[in-house]
């Protein structure tokens, strides 16, 4: 029950199912996120560490970057089968195709401070 609640808990939120999809394009570090949902770094974190918490994205760190991403290959079942149909919702959603668009556009090298 536990684990359902968390990840019900995480999808409560609109930026994060709006981060949730832009991960689906590919891995993005915190100022991309930062950058193409227009929020504070601050609020940015916490969403990440909301979807953290539920297991639904995960950090690696490469480098100088720490990217974000899906986590596809997650043993959790509610996961497991979210994350195949989200991938199918939202795709006409203006806001969501506009991130998607950010997301082919944005370079990190001119956003991102070392």
């Amino acid at each position: 029950m536990e684990q359902c609640l968390t990840l019900f808990k995480a999808l409560s939120d609109k930026n994060r199912i709006r981060i949730i999809k832009i991960l689906e394009k590919r891995p993005l570090c915190v100022c991309e996120i930062t950058t193409i949902l227009n929020l504070a770094c601050s609020t940015t974190s916490k969403h990440l560490s909301v979807l953290k918490k539920a297991k639904l994205i995960f950090e690696q760190k490469e480098g100088k970057w720490v990217n974000y991403y899906l986590n596809k290959a997650t043993m959790n079942p509610y996961i497991k089968e979210f994350l195949p149909m989200v991938k199918r919702w939202l795709n006409d959603d203006m806001i969501i195709v506009r991130d998607l668009r950010k997301v082919d556009k944005i370079n990190r090298n001119e956003i991102c401070k070392s």
